[in-house]
């Protein structure tokens, strides 16, 4: 079935029917692809790839190859992306605050919010180039010079030029959530993404317990240097290096995968259509974007991140910090930060886990997920100083909004067609993401410690708040699911290649909740 490529006519035919024991696909007779209107995907079509049908057990073999060449790149970087963001946190308690002058006011506060100032600045461009050019080699180039941002942390002297470093750092950082979801997207189908995404997501959490355990041992360096600087130069190098991992070795789509056969190309496309949302376009669609920032739903992915994310402001910036206001040196506040780490992992997971085993449940996991966030915040603001105990385990459930964020990330992919709309909804996530990570460390003012009691009053409000804006979100999708059905249109995947046809305009899409 070989055909010779070309930019001007459609195929005649897509893949339309899929069984229990097998997917049988129309025969693609088709001289020439367009990928102006259509998804890249066709040009796998019009290769020569063998019999059109597949067997599960070649499916179930490719899956396997797949999740072994990316999951561990996936979940290796991101956690890396953490641990580095996060060192904050850790050095905190190290000297930097002292070494900085970054305890005069807001100044310690705004050198986590000015992160994730960059983050919002970095997240759209980055999207762009990994629409323009390779995604593995943008993800390879952002990574190394962000480890080289890193690094310069270092030889920062005073909390100007850390402001300026955390600033590039967020900005190079901001590009690789949005590219991981593509990623993510382009290869698996709307089931089985929750569970990837969550895969290197929990990464977060887990992070938490191994970072400390580093910073344990850099932090009784007696050398030249104060312990937070051999942190930073450790964590840059580390990441310099595993960026030549993710340029040669991941897999960024099916369409120009290395290291997988045709037949394996073929029907890595071929099981995608059911996503009805393609796998690469190229081309940048002006009318896409239009629709997306006019789409309802657009707008609730971004509010449901920036509010669950005001919470993250607490997590990621100041738990070393209230930890030790419950009495205990910098050496065993960072060690007790641990459990928190390993439960926010282990609830990410387990969210993930739950929308992969149970369809179209995700809103209600979303939903009990911000339920042990509401209770960490009434505890840390209710309970007595004297309660250490208490406080403790407030702190080590206040992440659970962790998983209400995992899941969110595969709603998005899951519910946007049109390969523009959806690198716009997954940038728009992430920016709703960075706006949140701004204003948390922002509730937290130097006058309110230990207790911080206005600042969890905060994240009580945005916690019930999401609660709520989730309830909208799949009371909306229901119904526009059941007016669709009502139309006689039945789910279908005939237009699942053609990239012009978004998730709103073409009938036989429905929306997972």
């Amino acid at each position: 079935m070989a055909s010779q490529i070309g930019d001007t006519e459609k195929p005649s035919a897509f893949p339309t029917k899929v069984s229990a024991d097998h997917v049988e696909l129309n025969s693609l007779k088709a001289l020439s692809v367009d990928i102006l209107h259509n998804d890249e995907a066709l040009r796998v079509f019009a290769q020569d790839h063998g019999d059109d049908a597949w067997s599960p057990q070649e499916e179930k073999r490719l899956l396997r190859k797949l999740d072994w060449r990316l999951l561990p790149l996936l979940c290796f970087t991101y956690g890396l992306q953490y641990y580095d963001k996060a060192m904050l946190s850790q050095a905190a308690i190290f000297g930097i605050r002292e070494d900085l002058d970054l305890n005069v006011a807001n100044r310690y506060s705004f050198s986590s919010s000015v992160f994730y100032i960059g983050f919002l600045f970095g997240s759209y461009p980055c999207s762009l180039l990994a629409q323009k050019y390779p995604i593995e080699r943008v993800a390879a180039g952002l990574t190394v010079v962000w480890g080289v941002s890193l690094m310069t942390t270092a030889g920062c002297t005073n909390y100007q030029g850390l402001w300026a470093q955390r600033f590039c750092l967020g900005f190079l950082e901001g590009g690789i959530s949005p590219i991981f979801m593509i990623v993510v997207g382009g290869w698996y189908r709307k089931q089985e993404q929750a569970l990837r995404i969550g895969a290197w997501y929990c990464c977060t959490g887990y992070a938490g317990v191994v970072s400390p355990l580093i910073n344990y041992g850099l932090g009784q360096i007696k050398g030249s240097l104060s312990p937070w600087k051999y942190m930073y130069l450790v964590a840059g190098a580390i990441t310099i290096v595993w960026a030549v991992m993710i340029f040669f070795c991941l897999p960024a789509d099916p369409i120009r995968a290395k290291d997988f056969t045709a037949r394996e190309r073929y029907i890595a496309v071929a099981r995608m259509q059911e996503n009805n949302s393609g796998v690469r376009n190229i081309h940048w669609k002006g009318s896409q974007v239009a629709e997306s920032l006019l789409d309802v739903r657009f707008w609730l992915h971004f509010f449901i991140a920036l509010l669950l994310s005001v919470a993250n402001g607490a997590y990621s910036t100041f738990t070393p910090i209230v930890v030790q206001g419950f009495g205990f040196n910098a050496l065993n506040s960072l060690l007790l930060t641990m459990p928190a780490g390993f439960v926010t992992g282990c609830i990410e997971l387990g969210a993930a886990y739950a929308a992969y085993k149970f369809k179209n449940k995700r809103c209600i996991i979303m939903l009990c997920c911000q339920v042990p966030t509401v209770v960490s915040s009434i505890l840390q603001w209710q309970l007595p100083r004297s309660n250490k105990g208490g406080l403790l385990f407030a702190t080590y459930i206040l992440a659970s909004f962790g998983g209400t964020y995992c899941v969110l990330l595969g709603v998005v992919m899951a519910n946007a067609a049109g390969y523009t709309k959806r690198t716009l909804n997954a940038a728009g996530v992430f920016i709703g993401y960075c706006v949140g990570n701004i204003i948390g460390p922002l509730v937290f003012n130097s006058k309110d410690a230990p207790a911080y009691a206005p600042a969890f009053i905060a994240v009580l409000a945005t916690a019930l708040a999401t609660m709520v804006l989730i309830a909208v979100y799949w009371y909306l999708a229901v119904m526009e699911n059941k007016k669709r059905d009502a139309s006689g249109i039945p789910e279908g995947f005939d237009h699942a290649y053609e990239d012009d046809l978004t998730d709103k305009k073409n009938p036989q899409f429905r929306y997972t909740t």
